[in-house]
């Protein structure tokens, strides 16, 4: 593995790992831990208790500007009400929730230089390391959005949109990354076929993850305005919502479309990693959707639910890559 791919591949594993965590921060309510973007609490190193706060050190004419820009009223903006939010867990889990987000942004870098350097014979590589960067780069100005919209709905939408989008250039650049790139058994007529599978299927896992960054949207409306109603009895309130209903009916099309694409792999031997690993995925992901239907929609599961999306997303992009055969200077 060269140099290269192996800071490809870190980003990309930097990437999961931060989605992950993004999404403990999200089932646990800790969004707002941290009132202030980029320093938490106006410090380096977040307090650990009310008593260290120095409220001298927050920008309240800011968080006032944000909040009249988000369709708030700043009047309700004021030292007491920020104050009286602290929770020194919450403030810790979305600390580190943002220096996981360091090494994302220091291997990405480093794979668009050592792109620009050694990849440049390879046009395709640089233009993914680049995107790379972009994507990281304006998800990481949403993620002071978030703070800014005191986490209002769309913003938080977007911002789990591009971290689940950057997962298909980075996956790219990891794939392209080798000297003879994995590719998928069959001839060149069997792989076109199969691209134009793997291609549809890795459009509805996108699509299904971001429909589903909206329901977690609505868990967490639910958990402030229903706080007497049990995580078990979330589910009848959201089957009253087309979101909920749709995203639950679209995961029986994309098991479909993966069963379909594994199956016709197979007829030309053994299906590979890739394939099987997207089908087991897919499946797992049924079975995480299947507890939270008929069970309870826990934190745990939902964290899983989410870190898995993004591991299914990666694998379906890699499976996608290897339906081509690239050229010396693709």
């Amino acid at each position: 593995m060269s140099l290269f791919q192996k800071s490809a591949t870190a980003a990309l594993v930097a990437v999961i790992v931060l989605i992950c965590v993004g999404a403990i921060v999200r089932v646990s309510g800790a969004g707002m831990g941290c009132p202030d973007w980029p320093r938490c609490w106006g410090r380096l190193v977040p307090p650990t208790k009310v008593e260290q706060v120095d409220l001298s050190k927050l920008d309240f004419k800011k968080f006032q500007k944000a909040a009249a820009r988000y369709g708030r009223d700043p009047s309700t903006v004021t030292p007491e009400h920020i104050l009286e939010n602290f929770n020194v867990v919450h403030t810790w889990t979305e600390f580190l929730n943002r220096l996981t987000s360091l090494p994302v942004g220091f291997f990405s870098m480093t794979t668009l230089v050592l792109a620009m350097l050694r990849e440049r014979r390879r046009p395709l590589v640089p233009v993914a390391a680049f995107a790379s960067v972009i994507l990281v780069g304006v998800n990481a100005w949403m993620g002071a959005q978030v703070v800014s919209s005191d986490l209002k709905p769309g913003v938080l939408t977007v911002h789990m949109a591009l971290a689940m989008l950057v997962v298909i250039p980075m996956t790219f650049s990891a794939w392209r990354g080798s000297e003879r790139p994995w590719i998928i058994a069959g001839d060149d007529a069997f792989r076109s076929r199969m691209r134009w599978i793997v291609g549809v299927l890795l459009v509805l896992i996108f699509v299904e993850g971001v429909l589903g960054t909206r329901i977690r949207e609505m868990n967490t409306h639910l958990a402030k305005t229903h706080v007497g109603l049990g995580r078990a009895e979330w589910i009848a309130v959201l089957e009253h919502s087309w979101d909920y209903l749709i995203h639950r009916s679209f995961s029986w099309l994309i098991l479909a479309t993966a069963a379909f694409a594994w199956w016709r792999s197979r007829q030309v031997g053994r299906p590979g990693r890739a394939a099987t690993g997207v089908l087991a995925a897919v499946l797992g992901q049924m079975v995480l959707g299947l507890i939270m239907a008929r069970v309870e929609i826990h934190p745990a599961i939902q964290v899983a639910h989410l870190g898995l999306s993004a591991i299914l997303l990666a694998l379906t992009m890699l499976w996608f890559c290897g339906t081509f055969r690239p050229s010396a200077r693709a």
